[in-house]
């Protein structure tokens, strides 16, 4: 059971980095590759503590 629950969070986390680098034009943030790449990876932690952060991560995720 606990192995299904690591390959959800895996997958979750997974499908949220693939999610933000497709929809990353979107943001208000700048357009570099490193930029993309620690705002991709860091999703998790930059979404909980930061609010403009998760405005930007729903602008990319659905368009907006």
């Amino acid at each position: 059971m606990q192995v299904l629950i690591i390959v959800a969070l895996l997958a979750g986390y997974g499908l949220g980095i693939w999610k933000f680098w497709q929809g990353f034009e979107r943001t208000n943030f700048e357009q570099t590759l490193s930029n993309r790449l620690k705002l991709s990876l860091l999703w998790p932690i930059l979404w909980v503590g930061n609010e403009s952060y998760r405005k930007n991560f729903r602008r990319a995720l659905k368009g907006r």
